[in-house]
């Protein structure tokens, strides 16, 4: 299969399993977020490459493929105290294509994730604004799975009159040690709907 070779300090970007394919990008420090966004979901059509010119523990890694959680491809809100389905729904959230970047420096994996996908508003009305809110998580996969990186995410849409928005997403802050070459396949980008992102995080209960 095509392999892309790149050294410590080079950017690489593959697309995710929703559109296939990869690129060679300029470093990721030297574009604009659209620029690197552009790159993120543009490309030819090739296999994931391999990381190559690093130590001899890293000459083996990829950039780990990003996969939708069970039950987490869609985000639905109904009217308040009602389910969201049929005439109760007010709108709903779907994910439509993932890409990713992975930028090895230092034994440091830096991973850019980008999501792209829809707002879609059900009979019900949607508001005008709506918070969509992200989890993205790296994860060593198996029987016993173990989260490596864990972060949540939302971005606010502005509701269009045709109740039919896009949003994207792109991480930047998604760092990670680099692993050892041999569990190197076992590691995903897991990325979902996660509701609680919007709860906040709990206050600090107040000692007496």
């Amino acid at each position: 299969m095509p392999a892309g070779r790149w050294g410590r300090k080079a950017a690489l970007v593959v697309l995710g399993a929703a559109i296939g394919g990869s690129m060679l990008a300029a470093p990721a420090w030297s574009q604009s977020f659209t620029d690197r966004f552009k790159n993120l979901f543009g490309g030819s059509s090739e296999s994931a490459p391999t990381v190559s010119n690093g130590p001899a523990a890293e000459t083996d890694l990829t950039c780990p493929a990003v996969s939708i959680r069970p039950g987490a491809a869609t985000y639905a809100v109904g009217l308040p105290g009602k389910e969201a389905s049929g005439n109760d729904l007010r709108y709903q959230v779907v994910i439509g294509r993932t890409a990713r970047e992975c930028n090895l420096n230092g034994g440091m994996i830096t991973a850019h994730i980008g999501i792209q996908g829809r707002v879609i508003a059900g009979p019900a009305g949607a508001p005008e604004s709506v918070d969509v809110p992200i989890r993205v998580a790296v994860v060593q996969d198996g029987v016993s799975p173990k989260t490596v990186f864990t972060k949540a995410y939302r971005t606010n849409v502005t509701m269009g009159s045709d109740g039919n928005v896009p949003f994207s997403l792109v991480t930047e802050d998604v760092v990670y040690p680099a692993p050892p070459a041999d569990v190197n396949d076992a590691y995903v980008f897991y990325i979902g709907f996660d509701p609680q992102v919007l709860k906040g995080e709990p206050k600090p209960r107040k000692r007496k």
